[in-house]
């Protein structure tokens, strides 16, 4: 059995699961990938998400269409996500927090 390097903690932080998908893309052989191509499986997950949650809805959908597993998919735009905030060196943790900083200010009503 070949026994993965891979390990993510038992309570992870966002910048640990950054370093993890880091460490995944490099061993799974995908750091050669551009950002065109990275977004563009990034919106392809997305999509996959959205049918997904649309069949959790009941909404019409080609009952020949691919089984799509909400929970994977989602994991699946996280991954992508990351793997493009490492691609542009973004701490996405520290940018979600300037983020709401700013967002807390906003009138939204």
């Amino acid at each position: 059995m070949n026994k993965s390097i891979l390990k993510l903690k038992k309570n992870p932080t966002l910048k640990d699961f950054q370093k993890y998908v880091a460490k995944m893309i490099k061993k799974r052989g995908f750091d050669k990938e551009t950002v065109p191509e990275v977004f563009m499986l990034f919106i392809e997950e997305c999509g996959e998400l959205a049918k997904a949650a649309r069949k959790t809805q009941k909404i019409k959908s080609d009952k020949n269409s691919e089984e799509f597993h909400l929970t994977h998919e989602a994991a699946d735009v996280f991954t992508y996500l990351l793997d493009i905030c490492n691609y542009f060196s973004i701490d996405l943790e520290k940018a979600f927090r300037e983020k709401e900083e700013l967002n807390k200010k906003r009138n939204w009503k």
